[in-house]
């Protein structure tokens, strides 16, 4: 029972992160559709590049420190030594208010030198807006770790939350505003809609940086309110040998290396996608503002919807590195094994019909949240639909190989993925002139060829391998039938109904009905499985009356 109350426990703090990811994701979503319509494809375009760059910065400078803070700190809560968990965090918070500083003000005086090598020089204003978000993240991100590492999520997800609400309110006003200011300027300047576009742009990554500084100081409060506990739950250990802080920086900064540049590499694509697609664009004859919203389509369309599932895995993998640290400080080859299985299926369990139902109602949805009836856009949200699964299981993946101390893994992965990319998307471009879908079918080849790698390392460095039927091959087939069905619902109702959103949304939830009652009729999930996950029991009741249990 404590195996499976350890199991349970792992998986529902896993389960509360995704949700709040996906929650925070959803708003992301909801308040880019009245931003779209302020400041346009062009905008979009302007915004997505100065993300591209902060992400990259953000990436270099913090974004690997709240998987390393939960890694070091819950294998020495494992080993019932608080008091150098304590050690560990506040080392740690040193090295993000150092680095974090550092890299605000280079993206800030730099703003102008970065826009101009993304060949998108009006993604300065934006640029230096975002800039102070780098240290606040930075911090935030530490305490974030910390509690991870305790093996609660609740914090992390609540802050994470609230910091996305406060993004959305300040970035719908800030970019209206904003966008009609810099038409006045821009009316002057002579350059109308380039200012407009940019200046809306910068309201737009206002609100993430406000949005960050409540995140911060929501979480900070409940840190402050916690740690009398943690003090008093140190004075209850066993008096443990300080570890010199000397030490610690130097573990967290060897900690953080590896997860950095697996990261960095992992993620650095998208930068490179833009830089290469907008050089080769314009050398084939492509105007600056063609190209320009192309781009804009997939960053802040495609990417956008994209992001919404993978978010899933991306929150799983954040709680499953701690829980698989300690189990493998503790040498628990069992729990181990459980860990990795039970993280890959549940990630597959969504990842599928996520993949199928975007692909086949990608038009619909498009239409839906954008008013986007461009056959551009749902052909590339349609293909690229699939980079869900890989994605996916390529995140997860990463996550356990980081979880069981095999930091270099990943890193050597993500460079030999990033090489057969960028060859991959240069041969789609430059001999099938697939402009902006090259940058689709590229994007799902790296994930692909990430995922067969970190398989490779998990089979070599965890001697584990993943069960194949009720992991992938029946969400799959499941996912299949699935689709077959909201294509037909859809199709029906908007025959029937001429509403497009009526017909979205039904087709939706008879798809998500669907595919549940599929996988347990053929067995893909077992009564045992449901009641490992949150909620369960409430959704093996209502099965039970309805006779499919």
């Amino acid at each position: 029972m404590a195996g499976k109350g350890k199991k349970s426990n792992f998986l529902i703090q896993g389960s509360i992160l995704a949700i709040a990811s996906i929650i925070s994701r959803i708003i992301g979503l909801v308040y880019r559709i009245p931003m779209q319509q302020v400041i346009g494809d062009g905008g979009n375009n302007l915004y997505g590049t100065a993300y591209e760059i902060y992400n990259v910065f953000l990436l270099i400078s913090s974004f690997s420190l709240p998987l390393a803070v939960s890694k070091l700190v819950s294998t020495r809560v494992a080993q019932k030594d608080r008091k150098n968990a304590y050690r560990y965090f506040k080392g740690s918070l040193f090295f993000a208010i150092i680095s974090g500083l550092a890299v605000t003000l280079i993206v800030f005086f730099g703003a102008g030198f970065f826009a101009d090598i993304m060949n998108t020089p009006f993604s300065y204003y934006a640029l230096r807006v975002l800039a102070p978000t780098l240290f606040i993240v930075a911090v935030m991100g530490t305490i974030r770790g910390f509690f991870q590492g305790l093996g609660t999520t609740m914090p992390s997800a609540i802050s994470q939350i609230i910091e996305q609400i406060v993004n959305a309110i300040i970035s719908i006003i800030a970019s209206y505003v904003l966008f009609s200011y810099g038409a006045k300027v821009g009316a002057v300047m002579g350059d109308q809609k380039n200012y407009a576009e940019a200046y809306g742009a910068a309201g737009g990554t206002l609100g993430t940086c406000i949005g960050a500084v409540i995140g911060l100081f929501f979480i900070s409060f409940v840190f402050f309110a916690y740690r009398p506990v943690m003090k008093r739950l140190i004075r209850k250990e066993k008096k443990n040998p300080s570890e010199s802080y000397r030490r610690i920086i130097r573990i967290v900064i060897m900690t953080i290396i590896p997860v950095l540049l697996s990261t960095t590499i992992y993620n650095i694509s998208s930068v490179i996608d833009n830089g290469l697609f907008k050089a080769i664009a314009e050398h084939q004859g492509y105007s600056a503002e063609v190209f320009g919203d192309m781009w804009g389509i997939f960053s802040g369309k495609t990417k956008l919807l994209l992001n919404v599932p993978i978010a899933i895995a991306s929150a799983l993998a954040a709680s499953t590195v701690p829980t698989l640290a300690a189990a493998y400080a503790n040498k628990d080859m069992e729990l181990l094994r459980k860990r990795i299985h039970s993280a890959i299926r549940f990630t597959m369990l969504i990842a599928f019909p996520c993949a199928v139902g975007m692909g086949v109602l990608a038009g619909p949805i498009l239409q839906l949240l954008f008013s986007d009836t461009n056959t551009l856009s749902a052909q590339m949200l349609s293909v690229g639909a699939i980079s869900i699964i890989f994605y996916s299981l390529s995140t997860i993946s990463n996550g356990i190989l980081q979880g069981i101390d095999k930091m270099r893994v990943p890193v050597t992965n993500a460079i030999y993925a990033l090489i057969l990319h960028v060859a991959f998307l240069v041969v789609l471009m430059m001999v099938f002139d697939l402009n902006i879908m090259a940058v689709v079918m590229a994007n799902t080849f790296y994930a692909f060829i990430m995922c067969i790698l970190n398989h490779w390392g998990i089979r070599k460095e965890a001697r584990y391998k993943q069960e194949i039927k009720k992991t992938f091959l029946l969400p799959g087939l499941s996912s299949c039938m699935m689709g077959i069905i909201v294509f037909g619902v859809y199709k029906a109702l908007f025959m029937l109904l001429k509403a497009n959103s009526i017909a979205t949304v039904v087709a939706i939830v008879i798809g998500m009905l669907s595919y549940a009652i599929i996988m347990i009729v053929s067995k893909g999930i077992t009564k045992a499985e449901l009641e490992t996950m949150p909620k369960g029991n409430i959704l093996i009741k209502i099965f039970e009356k309805l006779h499919l249990m």
